[in-house]
């Protein structure tokens, strides 16, 4: 009889272990640690009469943290930008720093730590015809450059992937200063603190009124 028992208990253990699977669990005490309940965003699911698991956002809405730019990414709009744009960041230490560290990373190897179009890509002839930003007859200001870094120009590609609208207005008055020692002509001079503050209450009072309208 005691043999019977110890059979029918090994055999019980043999048909355990004889299913296991070494590469993932047998058994879930939590079945929801391993199976998510929760839907995909837009995927297919019956929460709405739509027949998907969350709704578009509704029309006209803008994403919080979102800057609308009212130009396309043509002729006649990049010549508006240059006309209308300003460059809405006061000009700060803090901000020209950031705009010469922001421009050696991804500016650089193509336009030169100077700005003369003899970056590290130019010099290995992987890009020629890379431009001085002091070459005669190029207009160059701050709506202008704004634009470029939205959209590329020929053979540069746009930077909104890769950049914020704050980076990019910072890398604008980089380039400005580039611009100004290749010709010889005054920088960027720094605002005061309370300058600085008060047109970064003009800035945001500007921004709350577009967003009111």
């Amino acid at each position: 009889m005691k043999n019977i028992v110890y059979i029918f208990v090994f055999s019980i253990f043999l048909s355990l272990t004889s299913c296991s699977d070494n590469k993932s669990p047998n058994y879930q005490f939590m079945p929801n640690m391993y199976e998510s309940v929760g839907y995909e965003a837009y995927s297919e699911g019956e929460l709405f009469l739509n027949g998907q698991s969350s709704r578009l956002p509704a029309q006209g809405s803008v994403p919080r943290g979102h800057s609308p730019y009212d130009y396309e990414d043509t002729n006649e709009d990049r010549d508006r930008a240059k006309a209308e744009l300003k460059n809405p960041l006061p000009v700060t230490e803090e901000n020209l720093a950031a705009g010469k560290e922001l421009y050696a990373y991804f500016c650089a190897v193509c336009h030169g730590d100077k700005g003369d179009g003899k970056g590290i890509l130019a010099q290995r002839e992987k890009f020629l015809g890379i431009p001085s930003y002091a070459d005669p007859g190029r207009v160059i200001n701050e709506g202008g450059i704004y634009h470029v870094q939205m959209y590329g120009l020929n053979a540069m590609g746009a930077f909104t992937p890769q950049t914020t609208p704050e980076e990019r207005w910072q890398i604008t008055m980089h380039v400005l200063n580039l611009k100004a020692e290749l010709e010889g002509t005054p920088k960027l001079v720094p605002v005061s603190e309370a300058e600085a503050a008060t047109a970064q209450e003009e800035v945001t009072a500007s921004e709350n009124e577009q967003i009111e309208e």
